[in-house]
């Protein structure tokens, strides 16, 4: 779109305390304009890291302080009947949407987009790490908090930026791109694109946007994106994988203490070499194919193998991935993002691969009626790898309950997924059970996109006393 800003203007964000919101503002801040916004919450880490920069945080929706404004930043969370966008609306200011912002800082640099349905936030982490260790000092906008930057955004005086594209409102279309990454396309977002093969041409169009001369980074083990790149024209892809097709083919997969070592046999056209022992301080097979999307950026920079492999062996992960928050006597409690059945899945896999002897507890708090409704069969079967699972709440995120019965759905996991089910209805219960039953070298993780992280950090803490 076309906007003008200059540094005399006073931005507006609505809800600023989330992930995508707040790594924006920090970058609008670091170039000098004047940044403000408001949020529901009074305190979370996010609002921390924001007051630290001295951004002003209004408490709530219902004040006046948007009338400061030249420009207000909204994303596709903030709702028509919000009282400040109707405010704005009102007093004709300006009023832009989160994808759009993001792309009027972003689109003059040489821009590494990453998008698809799982993984997006590790990849680009991973990325950001990857240049920022080789001094590309790239401009970076993560939708999770990178450990080593303790932050989620990050301005830099480099050529390249490093963004995570949300697909979830088509957003990502936005971003024009040299080097396009899709890890994977699964049913998700229903609610917006309302079948499936809408979300496919998205990420279609998403793809044929890259210019010839950049490349597309895909995971061809995907049937969905191993279909677009037979279907596209322009034939810009670099594909990776554990596929024998895969131009990066990942192999030799081993458990070291708390990670994982493997090799990559590189074919491509000016170059077939095999990179061996590359060590990550991460788990799961999953996470090996995010690093291997990693790599290729690697190598498509000119960044040498040792460097490549010194960088990654470095990265000390992103939060909210299997993010350690409790370790005593062999126990170890997790917090983890995963709220959909691939992802809850990959994670309970990495665990019982690299835990083979432990009792595995999984405390999952479900996001959003939607999300269950349409996934509903896969989610009931994606327990197997947990020897208990604690099933509380739906989260709903503003969402209408549509008839789910939380009992049911505890009946089902115990058929499906051939596993212990204890049905929770509130955090002190959850605090309660692991005091009571909590021996010695359980593995608990607590995953969830909504309120979950906050209650299994609090029960945490308490549990050091």
């Amino acid at each position: 779109m076309d906007l003008q800003i200059n540094k005399k203007n006073t931005i507006y964000f609505i809800g600023i305390g989330g992930i995508g919101m707040s790594g924006i503002a920090l970058i609008m801040k670091n170039l000098g304009y004047n940044v403000l916004g408001s949020d529901l919450s009074k305190n979370s880490k996010i609002l921390d890291q924001l007051k630290k920069k001295k951004i002003r945080i209004v408490f709530g929706h219902g004040t006046k302080a948007i009338l400061k404004a030249d420009i207000v930043v909204v994303s596709s969370a903030i709702q028509k009947n919000n009282k400040e966008f109707q405010l704005a609306k009102k007093n004709k200011i300006i009023v832009v949407k989160r994808a759009d912002m993001l792309a009027h800082l972003i689109n003059l640099k040489k821009n590494i987009i990453i998008s698809g349905s799982h993984g997006k936030t590790t990849i680009t982490s991973l990325i950001s790490h990857l240049l920022q260790s080789n001094k590309f000092y790239p401009t970076i906008v993560n939708g999770g908090i990178i450990n080593s930057l303790n932050s989620n955004a990050s301005l830099g005086k480099g050529e390249w930026s490093v963004v995570e594209a949300d697909e979830s409102d088509g957003s990502f279309l936005k971003f024009k791109s040299i080097y396009s990454i899709v890890s994977n396309i699964d049913i998700e977002h229903m609610d917006y694109y309302k079948n499936f093969k809408n979300l496919i041409m998205s990420f279609e169009n998403f793809l044929s946007k890259t210019p010839l001369l950049g490349k597309n980074v895909v995971c061809i083990d995907d049937k969905n994106l191993k279909y677009l790149t037979n279907k596209i024209k322009k034939k810009n892809f670099l594909t990776y994988g554990f596929c024998d097709q895969a131009n990066l083919q990942c192999k030799n997969i081993r458990n070291i203490k708390m990670g994982m070592q493997f090799d990559v046999y590189v074919n491509l056209p000016n170059k077939k070499t095999k990179i061996k022992n590359i060590k990550i301080k991460l788990l799961g097979i999953h996470n090996i194919l995010n690093v291997v999307a990693a790599v290729a950026i690697g190598l498509l920079l000119n960044i040498s193998i040792n460097k490549i492999k010194k960088s990654l062996l470095s990265f000390s992960g992103v939060q909210r991935r299997l993010t350690v928050v409790y370790r005593s006597k062999g126990t170890i409690i997790y917090d983890d993002y995963a709220h959909h059945p691939t992802e809850i899945k990959a994670v309970l896999q990495a665990c019982r691969s690299n835990f083979k002897n432990k009792k595995i507890i999984a405390i999952f708090q479900p996001h959003r009626f939607s999300r269950m409704k349409t996934l509903y069969n896969q989610f009931k079967k994606s327990f197997y790898n947990a020897n208990q699972v604690l099933i509380c709440p739906v989260y709903s995120a503003g969402e209408k309950n549509n008839k789910f019965s939380l009992q049911k759905f505890c009946k089902d996991v115990i058929s499906n997924s051939k596993t212990e089910v204890v049905q929770i209805n509130n955090k002190n219960q959850i605090e309660v059970y692991l005091k009571k039953n909590l021996l010695s070298n359980e593995i608990i993780i607590a995953m969830g996109a909504g309120s979950i992280s906050t209650w299994i950090r609090d029960i945490s803490n308490r549990l050091k006393i």
